[in-house]
């Protein structure tokens, strides 16, 4: 991957593949994190922005989504190595660790294997004609 660069300009929001909630810190900015041809359809690819890892996920249908990487059961920076596929119509990424399924669109598990519930963490994103961007530094 090619190394983020900041983009100050904001984005319409017709430009947005996936996004979570808007940014409360005026702190963020968008990152530029790769191009659509670095994404590999159904396959995860890992970020480094800072201390921050981010897995990314090019679904079947053009939608990109960023999650956290971190395994939010193991605690391992292992979720772009994760099984993208779907229930009915909700794309899924199975944890490669444990195998809990988790809703790409909200980041919910949706399959637990017993264990309390937790949730990835989706990062918001916008495609910029053939570039990537990630919302970076802010707190929401």
């Amino acid at each position: 991957m090619t190394a983020p660069q900041t983009d100050t300009a904001p984005a319409s929001s017709t430009d947005r593949t996936a996004t979570t909630a808007e940014p409360l810190a005026s702190a963020a900015r968008w990152l530029r994190v790769c191009t659509l041809a670095d994404l590999d359809v159904e396959r995860g690819s890992a970020v480094l922005l800072g201390e921050d890892q981010l897995a990314l996920f090019r679904l079947a249908d053009g939608t990109i989504v960023a999650t956290d990487n971190r395994d939010p059961y193991s605690g391992a920076q292992v979720m772009s190595r994760g099984i993208v596929g779907s229930r009915g119509e909700v794309p899924t990424v199975a944890s490669p660790m444990f195998k809990q399924v988790f809703d790409l669109r909200t980041g919910h598990c949706l399959d637990t294997k017993g264990k309390e519930p937790a949730s990835l963490h989706l990062w918001p994103l916008l495609v910029r004609g053939h570039e990537v961007y990630v919302l970076h530094g802010g707190t929401w």
